[in-house]
């Protein structure tokens, strides 16, 4: 295991430092120039002043002198300085951003599997039947919505006619803080949040039960007598679990690019609003500190979704 853990951590860091690459040169081959962002654009100014600024940025240094230099400041944990927040440090905007974000994600995918693994088992035993083509249509509706679209049609459906929900914000302005407040503002984007997840975890899990309950250990529990709730409980579902669990973990990257909607539309003061107010004032330091950050930890999640298949399945060796 410890072999195995090493040999994992060892790909993810060559995998995190191609990520680094990609960002560096993408950023590199947008349209426009990264000095501007550092100019006011109601000032005139000079082309020497120019070429000062561009040499005290570094940014007049060829592409592999530039992405070394903000390597090794990474490696230190100096992601840069923020353009637009007034000279902030990077890695403090991401820490004090990356809490709501993981409420938001944690709450949604905690709705997703609370709500898609039962409705999954229940259309496996109920296949075929009127309430597995009922959970089977809704799913494939929720497999659909995009992230975006979920987030406005509940916006305006849940907050702007109904009125149940906050239109935006953690908290209430100017009100102290409270749990209650918290979960009033958090419940509406959480849930359009998992409304793609809990679909595919709903589907995954029903094929996955259906192949295990005709496997033959299946067979010989329930010619053994057991009780059909105890065959499919203590035999099948444990076992049936394996691809769900590898499903959550490797959408955990989907799972952040819907954050990132979710954010924008309700205004929740996390990464994704972060990056998204970033691309839109052209903060180089903090679009690439912040996509980084979030690959490092995409990363982080696919490692510790691998070591948890030997706890649900004792039958999976780790290996290469």
């Amino acid at each position: 295991m410890i072999s195995y853990c090493l040999r994992r951590l060892a790909l993810g860091l060559v995998m995190l430092v191609a990520l680094s690459i990609l960002i560096f040169i993408l950023l590199r081959l947008a349209p426009g120039d990264p000095v501007d962002a550092y100019i006011n654009p109601s000032v005139a100014i000079s082309q020497e002043q120019m070429a000062a600024i561009r040499s005290r940025l570094g940014l007049d240094q060829p592409w592999p002198i530039q992405y070394l230099a903000w390597a090794k400041a990474a490696l230190h944990g100096d992601l840069g300085y923020s353009i637009q927040y007034n000279g902030a440090e990077v890695l403090d905007l991401i820490l004090q951003r990356i809490g709501p974000t993981i409420l938001l994600m944690g709450t949604g995918i905690a709705i997703a599997i609370a709500i898609g693994i039962p409705t999954g088992v229940l259309s496996a035993v109920k296949r075929n039947s009127p309430s597995d083509f009922a959970l089977s249509v809704t799913a494939f509706i929720g497999i659909s919505s995009p992230a975006f679209l979920s987030a406005l049609v509940g916006l305006y459906l849940f907050s702007v006619l109904l009125r149940w929900a906050p239109s935006g914000g953690m908290l209430t302005p100017g009100e102290p803080f409270s749990v209650l407040d918290l979960l009033h503002h958090l419940i509406l984007p959480a849930l359009l949040l998992s409304i793609g997840h809990t679909a595919l975890i709903m589907r995954y899990m029903r094929a996955s039960l259906l192949e295990v309950l005709h496997q033959d250990y299946v067979r010989t529990a329930r010619a053994k007598g057991v009780r059909e709730r105890w065959v499919i409980v203590k035999h099948a579902l444990r076992n049936a679990l394996l691809p769900v669990v590898t499903l959550i973990g490797s959408t955990m990257g989907i799972a952040i690019g819907g954050a990132i909607f979710t954010e924008s539309v309700f205004n929740w003061p996390g990464m994704g609003l972060l990056m998204v107010n970033a691309v839109d004032a052209r903060d180089y330091p903090v679009i690439m500190g912040a996509t980084l950050f979030i690959g490092a930890c995409v990363i982080l999640v696919n490692l510790l979704t691998d070591l948890t298949y030997a706890t649900i399945d004792p039958r999976i060796q780790v290996s290469g």
